[in-house]
C-alpha cells in the first residue's frame, strides 16, 4: 500500500446532511463575524450532497431560522406549509380519526413545512459553499485517525479501485487523510465511525441502549383531483400487530406529489415479519388506497432512524471530536422529526469548536457543547418525550393511553422515567415460536416487489469491489440465523440484499447481493447475533435520491 496523502483543516466534518452542513455553516458565520480565517471541510459519501438523504419529512423551521434567519429570501425549498393534521387508528377494514383537540402538542404540525429533505440539504450545501466551506462528495470516511494519546486527529477516506479479492485494481487510488484540530461526526443513524467511537470511548456508559426503527418511503405522483398540498396524515394500527412499534405517514406536497411511508421499530419479535411487505400492505387499506389509485410511483428508499431519544444519547464529546444529529440519536420519535434537532446540535457543536480554536486549543473535549445542549430548548423538547418509545414495549393500547397522559394531560411535565435495558436485536424470537406471516403477491400498481423498488432508488455499486456487508463469522447465517430464526435477513432487508440459496452440493448458503444495498443499516442493527457489520463501499455509490 502506498502512503496516504494528507490535507490539514481546522475542522473536518464527516457527513453532508443537515447536521454536518449546519456545523460547517455556523463555523463560517462565526469566523466572518470575528473576521477570522477558519478552514472547514465536509466529506459526503453520496455521489452528491443530498444523494443519501431520506426523510418523511415534516420540518420544524425553528432551528433553520436560528441558523439562517433570511432563509425564505435565500430561496430555501420550504414551500408547502402544513394546512391540516389528521391522525387515524386503522383496523383491517376501518379507521377512526382522532379529533384534533385531543391530539397532543407533539402531533400538531401547523406552522411546519412538508419538504423534500434531500432538496433542503442540497440548498444547505449551496449556502455552505457560498461561505467558503470545502465539500467533497463521493468520498466515504472509513477510518478514524488517532495520535499516540488516543485523541482523534482526523479521518481517512476509503481506497478506490479495489477488486473483490481485496487487491488493488488498474484504477486503484489510495484514500486521503484529512487531519483536523477537531473532527465532527454527522453520519446519520448507526454511523460506521460513530459506532466505533462509542465503543472505543465507552460513550454509552450508563445510557439506555439505542433503539431504532426502519423507515421505508415512496414518492408518488397522484391524480391532481386528489392532491391536497399541506395535508399531513399519520396512522397507527393495521397492518402492524398491537405489540409492534410503528406507524405510517402520508404527506401531500405541491405539484401533485405525495410522500408515503412507514416506520417499524426494530425491536419487533416475530422473525417472519417484513417491514417492506407491511408497508406495501398499508397502501391497500380502504382509507389509504384511493389516494394512489391512478397514480404513479416515482421513487423509493429506506433508512434506519434512531428512536431511543434523550435516555439513549451517548456522551457527545471525546478527545478531538464530537457527534451531532442522528449520529448521536437526537431524533424526537414522538414528533417524528429530527432535522431541526440535527441543525441545532450542529450549531452548538460549531459554537464550542470555534470557541476552542479561538483559545488556541486542539484535540481536546469540546465540553461546552453538551453543556449548551443541556441548557437548550432541544433538551427541554426531548425530555418531554423521553418515555415515548418505552411505552410501546407494553403494547399499543398502554402506549396510546400513556402518551396521551404524558403529552396531552401533563404537557410533557412527567414525574417518572421509563428505562430500556435491551438492544433491539435481542427481542427476536425463534421462528418456531411465532406465527408465520404470509404476504400477498404485489400487483405492480399499488404494491411492488423489492427489486423494482431498488431500481427506482437509483442505487449503484461496482460489481467487482469488496462486499461491504461484512460477516464476522461466515458460518453464522446458516448455522444460527437460518436454523433458529428462518433467515430473518431475507425479510428485514428492504432491498433484497440477503438471499438463502442452495449450493451445488444442495446445502444452504447465504448470498449477499451487495449491489442492491440502499445503505439503510437495518442489517447492522437487527441481525440477532450482531454478525453483520455494515461498512462504507467506495465513495459515490449507493442510492441517489432526487426528491426524497
Amino acid at each position: 500500500m502506498t502512503d496516504r496523502e494528507s490535507m490539514d483543516y481546522d475542522v473536518v466534518i464527516v457527513g453532508g446532511g443537515p447536521a454536518g452542513l449546519a456545523t460547517a455553516i455556523r463555523l463560517k458565520q462565526l469566523a466572518e463575524e470575528k473576521e477570522q480565517e477558519i478552514n472547514v471541510c465536509v466529506l459526503e459519501k453520496g455521489a452528491e450532497v443530498g444523494a443519501h438523504i431520506l426523510s418523511g419529512a415534516v420540518m420544524d423551521p425553528g432551528a433553520l431560522t436560528e441558523l439562517i434567519p433570511d432563509w425564505k429570501e435565500k430561496g430555501a425549498p420550504l414551500d408547502t406549509p402544513v394546512t391540516e393534521d389528521k391522525f387515524m387508528f386503522l383496523s383491517e377494514s376501518g379507521e377512526k380519526t382522532t379529533p384534533n383537540w385531543l391530539l397532543p402538542p407533539c402531533f400538531h404540525n401547523v406552522g411546519n413545512y412538508i419538504v423534500s429533505l434531500g432538496q433542503v440539504t442540497r440548498w444547505l450545501g449551496e449556502q455552505a459553499e457560498a461561505l467558503g466551506v470545502e465539500i467533497f462528495p463521493g468520498f466515504a470516511a472509513t477510518e478514524v485517525l488517532y495520535d499516540d494519546q488516543n485523541r482523534v486527529i482526523g479521518v481517512a477516506t476509503g481506497d478506490m479501485g479495489v477488486g473483490r479479492d481485496g487487491e488493488p485494481g488498474p484504477n486503484y487510488q489510495r484514500g486521503m487523510a484529512l487531519l483536523a484540530k477537531y473532527t465532527i461526526f454527522a453520519e446519520g443513524a448507526r454511523g460506521q465511525l460513530g459506532r466505533q467511537l462509542i465503543e472505543k470511548f465507552d460513550l454509552d456508559k450508563n445510557r439506555d441502549p439505542q433503539s431504532y426503527g426502519i423507515g421505508i418511503k415512496e414518492l408518488w405522483e397522484i391524480d391532481p383531483a386528489k392532491s391536497q398540498p399541506g395535508l399531513v396524515i399519520h396512522t397507527a394500527g393495521w397492518p402492524l400487530d398491537a405489540d409492534t412499534y410503528g406507524g405510517s405517514f402520508l404527506y401531500h406536497l405541491k405539484d401533485n406529489l405525495v410522500a408515503v411511508g412507514m416506520v417499524v421499530g426494530l425491536d419487533y419479535a416475530n422473525p417472519w415479519l417484513s417491514p417492506f411487505e407491511e408497508f406495501q400492505r398499508y397502501k391497500t387499506h380502504p382509507a389509504i388506497r384511493g389516494t394512489f389509485e391512478g397514480g404513479k410511483r416515482i421513487s423509493y428508499g429506506a433508512r434506519a432512524i434512531t428512536a431511543g431519544g434523550l435516555l439513549s444519547l451517548p456522551k457527545l464529546v471525546f478527545p478531538g471530536g464530537a457527534m451531532v444529529g442522528c449520529e448521536a440519536g437526537f431524533l424526537n420519535a414522538s414528533r417524528i422529526k429530527g432535522s431541526h434537532a440535527a441543525i441545532k446540535t450542529g450549531m452548538m457543536a460549531a459554537d464550542a469548536a470555534f470557541e476552542a480554536l479561538q483559545a488556541g486549543r486542539e484535540y481536546d473535549e469540546l465540553s461546552a457543547y453538551p453543556v449548551a445542549f443541556e441548557q437548550s430548548w432541544l433538551h427541554t423538547e426531548l425530555n418531554k418525550a423521553r418515555n415515548f418509545k418505552q411505552w410501546f414495549k407494553k403494547g399499543r393500547t398502554v402506549a396510546t393511553v400513556m402518551t396521551g397522559i404524558e403529552q396531552w394531560l401533563l404537557r410533557g411535565n412527567i414525574p417518572w422515567t421509563i428505562h430500556r435495558d435491551k438492544p433491539d436485536h435481542v427481542y427476536l424470537k425463534p421462528a418456531d415460536q411465532c406465527v408465520k406471516i404470509e404476504y400477498p403477491k404485489p400487483d405492480g400498481k399499488l404494491t411492488f416487489d423489492r427489486l423494482s423498488s431498488v431500481f427506482i432508488s437509483n442505487t449503484n455499486h461496482e460489481e467487482d469491489e469488496p462486499i461491504h456487508l461484512t460477516l464476522k463469522d461466515p458460518t453464522v447465517p446458516v448455522r444460527i440465523n437460518l436454523a433458529k430464526y428462518a433467515g430473518p435477513e431475507q425479510r428485514y432487508c428492504p432491498a433484497g440484499v440477503y438471499e438463502f440459496i442452495k449450493n451445488e452440493g444442495g446445502e444452504d448458503q447465504l448470498q449477499i447481493n451487495a449491489q442492491n444495498c440502499v445503505h439503510c443499516k437495518t442489517c447492522d442493527i437487527k441481525d440477532p447475533t450482531q454478525n453483520i457489520v455494515w461498512v462504507a463501499p467506495q465513495g459515490g455509490e449507493g442510492p441517489v435520491y432526487s426528491n426524497m
